[in-house]
């Protein structure tokens, strides 16, 4: 009795030795899982499943719009990447812009009465290369001002008036957190038959610093809802591989596409 007595005071540390391991190692587990699922989780893409057609994707990692536009100004703010654009960079866009704006001035998209905006327009390359091919009433606009080319402006809330421009070109839709609100300013803007014209990349993802990704046409299309398409063809624009382009409906082709959307609605 007295053997069997020792034994079990001999036994119980070890026994409590080996739960308090047990429960220590499974501390550790549990704080590794949750570090390693926090600090190094990268920016994932969550399908837009609002969106009918799909082929879009808004990325995860904005906790609050503050946060998005610090993340956008990140970019646009940074020094290397600003003395790169007005400088090395800055004649070499010019060229290339303004060969695809000539090219839209031949298929009557673009002319030298334009009333022209440029959406996210950095520090205004574009908007160079319009007034050097004679679009002399061209604006950018940027969260972060270049004057005189550029203005203050927020893609999602145009600081502009109602049907204000005959013609809008974007290459920043991938910056996009609300596809919807971007194109949506654009078809508010333009003029009734305006035109715009987007540079999206298709066939690679944008850079990090991107909001969205987008994997077709179709959902660009959807999003348009006032304009039809007038070409969609390849590009070579800085990394953009698609230019897609918009016409906004005139008034009265605005109404015969109402009247036939409640002719087809079923009785």
């Amino acid at each position: 009795m007295k053997g069997n007595q020792r034994n079990q005071l001999i036994l119980k540390p070890f026994f409590i030795f080996i739960s308090l391991t047990c429960i220590f190692l499974l501390v550790i587990s549990l704080q590794s899982h949750v570090r390693n699922s926090t600090t190094f989780q990268p920016l994932v893409k969550q399908p837009l499943s609002s969106h009918p057609a799909g082929g879009l994707q808004i990325r995860s990692g904005f906790s609050s719009y503050d946060k998005y536009i610090q993340r956008q100004l990140n970019k646009t703010l940074n020094p290397k990447l600003r003395k790169v654009w007005i400088t090395r960079d800055w004649e070499r866009k010019i060229e290339v812009f303004a060969r695809f704006f000539t090219d839209l001035k031949r298929k009557n998209l673009l002319s030298n009465d334009s009333k022209a905006l440029c959406v996210g327009a950095r520090v205004g390359q574009e908007v160079a290369a319009l007034q050097r091919i004679g679009v002399s009433d061209s604006v950018g606009i940027d969260l972060v001002p270049y004057p005189p080319l550029v203005v203050k402006g927020d893609f999602h809330n145009q600081p502009f008036r109602n049907a204000t421009f005959d013609f809008e070109f974007s290459n920043v839709f991938d910056h996009a957190l609300y596809p919807s609100k971007f194109v949506g300013e654009i078809e508010r803007t333009l003029k009734p038959g305006g035109v715009c014209v987007l540079h999206v990349a298709l066939s690679r993802r944008a850079d990090k610093y991107s909001a969205n990704d987008l994997y077709s046409v179709a959902p660009l299309v959807e999003l348009f809802q006032e304009s039809e398409v007038v070409h969609v063809r390849t590009v070579d624009g800085f990394g953009l591989d698609t230019e897609v382009v918009f016409r906004k409906n005139t008034k009265e082709k605005e109404k015969q596409k109402q009247k036939s959307s409640h002719q087809n609605q079923p009785s």
